[in-house]
């Protein structure tokens, strides 16, 4: 199979480690490499490097390099801009069709994802690819954990082989109530953003579903293959519906299947989804460094220096060079409007 990697994403829960200019796919988060490094690690196993594609935004070409010395330099695919998850992959189509048959699987993957269980993940990856052949778009359902309100879920149906079931509808990201139905009816999981299909089955469905997408799409991969003005390239990319690929493809597609998995995954949303997945103290607080709690519990601090707390509970405490951010955990995924709200008063240096 080959694979492909979406890393343009711009992090922006992730302030004040994650900015414009590095990303949360760039950090060290979730180890000692970063995001993508680690997503490319866990692919080796089963995709050459030369089989593994990674597509971002031209502003960050340079960092993906970095980042992965490895990686031949053509397996880069550009984006003019960032846009969303349906015109990066139809734009990677347009790129990777010349190159592989037509019945070539291709596992297209979030770059900033944890994954413990990495022997599961590449088993599933190996199903997928043979359900795939079969003409289906494929995606990989995580037993949910929890009622988890910030996913979105698959509602499944029968099972059409051992492993893999039929795709019933998605549903978006539910209330508390909603969620604990889901869990209890037993047949929801959570949706990854992951998924596996030939590339003739998702041309097919480009151009049933998104056809303006396709269109576009091979304009700019002809235009940047023949180096044209980046204002040219980045006219015919505007042309790009700004559509997610669950709606625009995988929810109007009738042929699709879902492999449910456990492997430990986490898409790391906010600093309280990091706090889950990380280790710590018997009082539930988690330091980057060492660091002292007193009368404190189930606080979560990413710094570099030593931070003592007193009499708090429940704390995301971040600091970097030139920013701290201090919020309960229960409202981290609030630091999206910080960002806004920096943005508004032309604050570039904090972006």
């Amino acid at each position: 199979m080959i694979a492909l990697i979406m890393a343009g994403g711009s992090g922006t829960r992730f302030w004040p480690a994650s900015r414009a200019a590095r990303p949360k796919q760039f950090l060290q988060i979730a180890g000692d490499k970063s995001m993508l490094q680690l997503t490319f690690d866990r692919l080796t196993p089963l995709v050459s490097a030369e089989r593994i594609y990674v597509v971002t935004a031209g502003a960050q070409a340079a960092l993906v390099r970095e980042h992965l010395p490895q990686l031949p330099a053509e397996n880069v695919i550009i984006e003019p801009f960032g846009m969303n998850t349906a015109p990066c992959i139809a734009l990677s189509l347009a790129w990777l069709e010349g190159l592989y048959p037509a019945n070539e699987p291709m596992v297209v993957l979030p770059a900033d994802h944890v994954i413990r269980d990495t022997p599961a993940f590449l088993a599933s990856l190996e199903l997928a690819a043979k359900v795939a052949q079969s003409g289906a778009l494929v995606t990989f359902g995580i037993v949910p954990e929890y009622p988890a309100t910030g996913y979105g879920y698959i509602e499944t149906g029968k099972e059409l082989e051992p492993g893999v079931r039929e795709v019933l509808r998605f549903k978006e990201k539910p209330d508390l109530d909603t969620a604990a139905g889901f869990l209890r009816q037993g047949n929801f999981f959570w949706n990854s953003g992951m998924f596996c299909w030939t590339l003739e089955a998702i041309r097919a469905a480009y151009q049933s579903f998104l056809p303006q997408a396709l269109e576009a799409a091979e304009e700019v991969a002809s235009l940047m293959k023949d180096s044209a003005p980046r204002e040219t390239v980045e006219a015919a990319y505007r042309k790009m519906p700004r559509t997610p690929v669950d709606i625009g493809i995988m929810e109007p597609c009738r042929k699709r299947a879902v492999i449910p998995v456990s492997y430990g995954w986490s898409d790391v949303g906010s600093w309280k989804a990091l706090a889950d997945i990380t280790p710590a103290d018997q009082d539930k607080n988690t330091f980057r460094q060492p660091g002292v709690a007193l009368g404190a519990a189930n606080n979560f601090v990413y710094s570099d220096k030593f931070v003592a707390l007193i009499g708090v509970d429940d704390l995301c405490v971040v600091e970097t060079g030139d920013a701290i951010l201090v919020s309960s955990k229960s409202r981290s995924e609030e630091v999206k409007s910080v960002v806004e709200q920096l943005q508004k008063q032309n604050k570039e240096t904090l972006l």
